[in-house]
């Protein structure tokens, strides 16, 4: 096993009718600014719930968060909580609000000229923040219990991910019913993102670490167990708790303990995003099994281990267990209504091109060992048409 420090101080309240704890978890003297989306919030009742808690509190509010939250958007939020006077930052979201509140967290107290600074160069590790707190909405990135975001900006078709321990929420709330009227797209996007997020620091080598593997598959098991029943009965308060359990647990830290990771995934789909507009979790759909197809021989050991335990593959030989374990991959995503070709998305066929140029640019070592090559990249795309 690889050396780790593990550290991670968020606070979670888990189950239904939770919201109604945020006064105890806020101190009295914050003055609270509660940032969100587009208003479904006030659709499915959680606005109403948030503010019924927070009543005789002082409570600011900044709506209009995107999808893969935007740079530009952040920046008018952090004006927004300067004008205000605020001195606590209430997500109450998905994955996209929170990543914005860390951003905004951070930018508000940044020395330098430009907050981009410390996105583009960690070596400007942000060494303060707000505090902030989270009422999930939407399980998927796992946001919510750690200390990552991840930041697009328009101007520079740029989409980023900073992290600094000043950013880990201060406690999430995470009531399974405020999932019910997820719409079935955004469902299947959390699934997916939770799914891939336990893969890439599953399927690398082994270091030695039975432990985590078998927390990162009964992740997985679980995920393919309830993700169709979630799917199917919007409503099912179990199904919706396992997922958003999942969600929490899949990139909170404790399955990437001492193992070695592989982010090539998520590094091709934020450029892929950047460039196309897609969801994020469609962009780990659409490259993920190719990723594993394409580096299969390096991965062989661990290929093996998924494809008997988590797909109970144990016969034919090791090439058509891996194959056959690729293949119930893919399917498991399509079969939750998510593309995982470039025709799914009307993405031309120049895009591996044009995505391994711009990763080369960055010049980040990608892989679990760092040394896959542009030329990866692009037939990794390629596999997908």
């Amino acid at each position: 096993m690889l050396n780790f420090t593990y550290y991670n101080p968020v606070k979670i309240v888990f189950g239904k009718g939770t919201i109604k704890e945020l006064p105890n978890l806020i101190p009295a003297e914050n003055k609270v600014m509660m940032i969100y989306g587009g208003g479904s919030i006030k659709e499915n009742g959680v606005y109403e719930q948030v503010a019924k808690a927070m009543a005789g509190r002082p409570l600011a509010e900044f709506s209009g968060i995107e999808p893969n939250p935007r740079y530009e958007t952040c920046i008018k939020c952090a004006e927004s909580i300067r004008k205000q006077g605020s001195d606590f930052l209430l997500a109450v979201g998905g994955g996209s609000v929170l990543d914005a509140t860390k951003f905004i967290a951070a930018a508000f107290c940044y020395q330098g000229d430009d907050p981009w600074d410390f996105m583009k160069d960690v070596s400007r590790i942000p060494t303060e923040a707000l505090p902030l707190g989270s009422v999930l909405t939407l399980p998927a990135t796992g946001s919510e219990m750690n200390s990552f975001a991840v930041i697009s900006r328009d101007s520079t078709q740029e989409k980023l991910a900073f992290s600094s321990p000043k950013i880990f929420p201060k406690f999430s709330i995470l009531d399974p019913t405020t999932t019910y009227s997820l719409p079935p797209r955004q469902t299947a996007n959390g699934i997916v993102d939770a799914y891939v997020h336990v893969l890439e620091q599953y399927m690398t080598f082994d270091a030695g670490s039975p432990l985590q593997d078998r927390q990162a598959e009964a992740i997985l098991l679980t995920l393919i167990e309830e993700g169709p029943k979630a799917m199917a009965k919007p409503k099912s308060y179990s199904a919706r708790s396992n997922i958003m359990w999942c969600a929490a647990n899949a990139l909170n830290g404790l399955i990437g303990c001492g193992v070695p990771q592989d982010w090539l995934t998520h590094m091709v789909g934020h450029e892929i995003t950047a460039l196309y507009g897609l969801d994020h979790a469609q962009t780990l759909a659409l490259i993920y099994p190719a990723v594993i197809r394409h580096f299969k021989e390096r991965k062989k050991q661990k290929l093996l281990q998924y494809a008997l335990r988590v797909w109970d593959l144990a016969e034919g030989d090791e090439n058509a267990r891996i194959d056959a374990a690729i293949e119930k991959t893919d399917e498991f995503f399509r079969s939750l209504g998510v593309g995982t070709r470039l025709a799914d998305y009307n993405i031309p066929a120049q895009a591996g091109k044009l995505v391994a140029q711009r990763l080369a640019k960055r010049g980040q070592p990608l892989g679990e060992r760092g040394d896959v090559k542009p030329i990866d990249v692009e037939n990794i795309i390629g596999l997908r048409a």
